[in-house]
């Protein structure tokens, strides 16, 4: 899985009203290498960090109100890592989520996986439902873990859903418009995110949730991963809070 926040971004809109705050969180969690580099230590130790900076974020949505979380946390281009360091993630994976299913159902949080689970272990992708059912009646936090994720694979998956119902009669071509899109993709029963947050001071969106960011504001804090905490994501709430947002409509 891959300080008071430092904001890489212009200064927000003053004019106009103050925006509520965000109903869906989006993370993008990068950082967990520098921060084993910084302290002399091997990769694995970023990201068992990260595993904890998780719960953190997680905390923090709850106290703060934020009824959905996404956290990309393993892309489909990961793979391409040292087979060790896989290794390791896939590990640390089973070992979240054997021992977090219990206390995030206690919670009231609802856990939904999302991204192709074919290439995980047989025992991983049986945890990973496991988690789902358990957790389905929860209504407390809404959270979507992305794995084996890519946002434009995720696309022309609902494309090829879309052109499969079309060849077999079963939706014309007028009917696909963008709600039908949208209803193809994983993310089909979950809000579009408000506000993307971006950790360790990169500034750009790594083929994640490419369709639903379409109007989400995007924040992108210096911050590596496995110090993110709740003044964290306070800080870049209130900035998002502090924006005048605009949807390309008249008089905008």
């Amino acid at each position: 899985m891959s300080n008071c926040v430092a904001l890489m971004v212009e200064r927000p809109e003053t004019s106009g009203p103050k925006a509520p705050g965000p109903t869906h969180v989006a993370i993008i969690m990068d950082g967990n290498g520098r921060w084993a580099k910084q302290r002399n230590l091997p990769r694995t130790e970023g990201h068992r960090e990260g595993a904890k900076a998780v719960r953190r974020a997680i905390e923090a949505c709850v106290d703060q109100d934020i009824r959905y979380l996404t956290l990309y946390a393993f892309s489909s281009e990961n793979w391409r890592r040292p087979a060790f360091e896989v290794d390791a993630l896939m590990s640390l994976l089973r070992l979240y989520l054997e021992r977090e299913r219990d206390a995030l159902h206690k919670e009231g949080v609802r856990v939904r996986i999302i991204g192709e689970r074919e290439r995980f272990a047989p025992d991983i992708q049986k945890a990973m439902e496991q988690i789902e059912v358990l957790t389905r009646g929860n209504q407390r936090l809404h959270l979507t873990i992305a794995l084996n994720y890519g946002g434009r694979g995720e696309i022309v998956a609902a494309a090829q859903h879309l052109a499969g119902a079309v060849a077999q009669g079963r939706l014309t071509l007028d009917q696909i418009d963008e709600q039908a899109f949208s209803k193809a993709l994983f993310t089909h029963d979950v809000p579009d995110p408000d506000l993307l947050i971006r950790t360790s001071g990169e500034q750009r969106i790594s083929n994640f949730l490419l369709w639903q960011l379409a109007y989400a504001e995007m924040v992108f804090v210096d911050t590596l991963w496995p110090d993110f905490g709740a003044d964290d994501l306070r800080g870049a709430v209130e900035n998002f809070m502090g924006r005048q947002r605009r949807y390309g409509g008249a008089g905008e």
